[in-house]
Protein backbone atom coordinates (compact mmCIF):
# COMPACT_ATOMS: atom_id res chain seq x y z
CA UNK A 1 0.00 0.00 0.00
CA UNK A 2 1.20 3.78 -0.99
CA UNK A 3 0.23 6.79 0.89
CA UNK A 4 -0.12 10.46 -0.09
CA UNK A 5 3.35 11.99 0.10
CA UNK A 6 5.27 9.05 -0.86
CA UNK A 7 7.46 8.75 -4.06
CA UNK A 8 6.71 5.41 -4.89
CA UNK A 9 8.03 5.62 -8.59
CA UNK A 10 6.87 5.70 -12.50
CA UNK A 11 3.38 3.65 -12.66
CA UNK A 12 -0.35 4.19 -12.01
CA UNK A 13 -1.96 3.73 -8.32
CA UNK A 14 -5.34 3.32 -8.21
CA UNK A 15 -7.19 4.81 -4.85
CA UNK A 16 -8.32 2.01 -2.62
CA UNK A 17 -11.72 3.60 -1.75
CA UNK A 18 -12.54 5.12 -4.79
CA UNK A 19 -11.07 3.39 -7.24
CA UNK A 20 -9.69 6.44 -9.15
CA UNK A 21 -6.35 6.36 -10.95
CA UNK A 22 -3.32 8.41 -10.66
CA UNK A 23 -0.50 8.30 -12.94
CA UNK A 24 2.95 9.07 -11.87
CA UNK A 25 5.36 10.21 -15.02
CA UNK A 26 8.71 10.65 -13.06
CA UNK A 27 10.34 8.73 -10.23
CA UNK A 28 10.72 11.92 -7.69
CA UNK A 29 6.90 12.84 -8.85
CA UNK A 30 4.92 12.62 -5.22
CA UNK A 31 1.49 11.11 -4.86
CA UNK A 32 -1.12 13.40 -4.27
CA UNK A 33 -4.55 12.76 -2.43
CA UNK A 34 -7.10 11.26 -4.66
CA UNK A 35 -8.10 13.61 -6.39
CA UNK A 36 -12.00 12.18 -6.75
CA UNK A 37 -12.42 11.64 -3.00
CA UNK A 38 -9.09 13.16 -0.86
CA UNK A 39 -8.41 9.85 0.76
CA UNK A 40 -4.82 9.14 1.07
CA UNK A 41 -4.18 5.45 0.17
CA UNK A 42 -3.15 4.00 -3.11
CA UNK A 43 -2.41 0.32 -4.46
CA UNK A 44 -0.04 0.11 -7.70
CA UNK A 45 -1.69 -1.52 -11.12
Amino acid sequence: MYHTGEKPGKGSYKCTVCGEIVNLDQDSDTLPPCPRCHKTDYEKM
